[in-house]
């Protein structure tokens, strides 16, 4: 079965080959034998409700400076697509946004992943707010007052902005540190949604746990280590990857969130556990599949492909 596969993402010529999930997702489905097609967002067209793209075919190969080949641009109708992948990186911003509102254009006859409209209804930071048992003590406000209140209570707390991604504006404060006024003002200036306060959960040091889920069920996990002096883990942040297992408290976030995330046709999810608690879900563009493969020897991509397929098969068949 050859499959027209369509990839919304950044540009392909900026990717790092041993790190991005991107790269791996579309080796394996030209080893499918599958067509690829590249395109970036700013590349879609909504003329009435045709959702047409100017895509280039792809084909890639593990070869650094020569990873890609794209053809000529051509304008198609992105329904004559089988698959389209939403793979570009946040932020998570109005561009975004406008992308999963263009996508749901040519649903169901074409499979749209991850699905753009519960995409957009689960940012990831706001989206495990919907399973207080499994979050740290969290807050989000505007408020200064209640983020003093929240640290009072807690003592360590994270702040770090709503819609940021890859551990930038990150900050740990302790309980004297006089920087958190001076810190809300900068991020009032910068941003216009509220914050995310969390308590700081000191087992960061034993790693900040990802976790992959393909179509709800965990198929592998990197432990991300923080760099000394450091309170990210986060590999874009210099984190550092380290083999590790599902501890039993990981095999029930899992098992908890897993039927909700396959009912809304989120099939490649990656969560970030810390300690006993799950403090995101990432549902736009998770990473991750090249550094558990090589800890691991497994083949993420694999599994991801063998779950896009069959849900193709069961939306041909719907």
């Amino acid at each position: 079965m050859s499959l027209a596969v369509a990839f919304q993402m950044d540009p392909i010529e900026s990717i790092n080959i041993d790190t991005d999930s991107s790269f791996m997702m579309a080796l394996e489905a030209q080893k499918r034998g599958h067509t690829l097609y590249h395109y970036h967002p700013r590349d879609l067209s909504l003329t009435g409700n045709v959702l047409t793209a100017r895509v280039r075919e792809m084909t890639v190969v593990r070869q650094k400076g020569a990873h890609y080949t794209l053809g000529e641009p051509r304008i198609v109708d992105l329904s004559t697509m089988d698959v389209v992948l939403m793979r570009q990186d946040p932020p998570f911003d109005m561009a975004y946004i406008t992308a999963t509102h263009m996508l749901e254009h040519i649903q169901p006859k074409v499979l749209v992943l991850n699905d753009p409209a519960e995409v957009r209804n689960a940012p990831e930071k706001l989206f495990v707010t919907h399973f207080p048992d499994l979050m740290p003590p969290t807050l989000i406000t505007s408020d200064k007052q209640a983020v003093l209140d929240f640290r009072a209570q807690h003592k360590d707390i994270i702040v770090k902005p709503l819609f940021g991604n890859g551990g930038a504006g990150v900050f740990h404060l302790k309980p004297d540190d006089e920087n958190l006024g001076s810190l809300l003002e900068l991020f009032t200036q910068l941003y216009r949604e509220p914050v995310i306060v969390q308590k700081y959960l000191p087992e960061i040091r034993q790693g900040d746990k990802r976790i992959i889920l393909i179509d709800g069920e965990p198929a592998g996990a990197v432990s991300r280590m923080p760099q000394e002096g450091e309170a990210r883990a986060n590999f874009h942040a210099g984190g550092s990857a380290k083999k590790t297992e599902l501890t039993p408290r990981e095999q029930e976030i899992c098992k908890a969130i897993g039927p909700v995330l396959r009912a809304k046709g989120l099939v490649f999810v990656g969560i970030d556990v810390i300690g006993d608690y799950m403090t995101e879900i990432n549902v736009t563009s998770p990473t991750g599949i090249q550094e558990i493969n090589r800890l691991d020897g497994s083949a993420l991509e694999a599994t991801l492909w063998d779950a896009i397929e069959r849900r193709h098969r069961e939306n041909k068949g719907a």
